[in-house]
């Protein structure tokens, strides 16, 4: 097992990614999409697909930096917009970020989990506010590898509309964005969601995309067990295991929230 076995047909990709779109928008009556563009390979990779399934005027893209925000992503998330001729608005949450530590009593900025997690719960919040003013659907930009480890924040950029790439592997998101023409500067470039200074996602997931990619793929699609996979893809098996955790710890993230089941409790009748 190689990452060759990920291979797809991307022209057949690219055209069932670009009707799911339209149907999407099409059936919710709205006024074309708004995405949140960080300038890196996912949400450059669905920006292309929104122009070339929408047309360039039905697209808004919003770039949404903090402190944290690597002024390159800010940068190419412009230079997308202008290869596309979508249109382009900075939002800096900065702001809003800091409005909210001053009021919460609780705020911590030690605690880098919930305090980075609060930077895309915003961003969400803003996508959603251009939504409802503009009648446009919310385009989410997550990959399945991050969307089965639960690498991204409830109600933070899970908050979306429609999930255009979420049934493929970065790996395969990679390849898709080749087919498609977006710059291999951000290609390649290493993955960040700047939450906080000097972060990566593959340092903060603890395994690189390739073999989690591989990792997934024998777990998801081919139903391997872990011991499979690890002789067939040459990975340890401890590193499997930690992979088959993550997908096992969340899915409650994937999940819409739990509820009792009520209905069946009707009143007792006299006999």
């Amino acid at each position: 097992m190689d990452l060759e076995d990920l291979r797809l047909n991307f022209e057949l990709v690219k055209d069932r990614i670009a009707s799911f779109i339209r149907d999407a928008v099409g059936k919710a009556g709205a006024n074309g999409v708004v995405i949140g563009l960080s300038g890196g390979v996912d949400s450059s990779t669905v920006a292309f697909l929104l122009a070339y399934a929408l047309g360039p005027e039905n697209v808004l893209a919003l770039t949404l930096p903090s402190s944290t925000t690597p002024s390159q992503d800010t940068e190419d998330a412009f230079t997308v917009a202008e290869l596309l001729g979508i249109e382009i608005e900075l939002v800096d949450i900065q702001p809003v970020e800091d409005a909210f530590a001053e009021v919460c009593p609780r705020y911590n900025p030690k605690n880098t989990l919930a305090s980075g997690n609060l930077k895309p719960r915003l961003r969400m919040a803003t996508l959603y506010y251009y939504a409802n003013i503009m009648n446009k659907l919310v385009v989410g930009t997550g990959n399945k590898s991050e969307i089965m480890i639960g690498y991204f924040t409830k109600h933070g950029d899970s908050g979306v509309d429609m999930l255009p790439i979420g049934d493929l592997y970065k790996t395969q998101v990679r390849w898709l964005a080749e087919e498609l023409g977006v710059p291999s500067r951000i290609i390649w470039k290493p993955p960040t969601a700047g939450l906080w200074p000097g972060q990566t996602d593959e340092e903060e997931i603890g395994v690189k995309y390739e073999t989690l990619d591989l990792i997934l793929y024998g777990l998801v699609e081919l139903g391997y067990t872990q011991e499979r996979i690890s002789k067939e893809a040459g990975v340890s098996i401890e590193t499997v295991r930690k992979v088959a955790t993550m997908v096992a710890r969340s899915e409650h993230k994937r999940n819409l929230p739990p509820k009792p089941l009520l209905q069946s409790l009707k009143p007792k009748t006299g006999s």
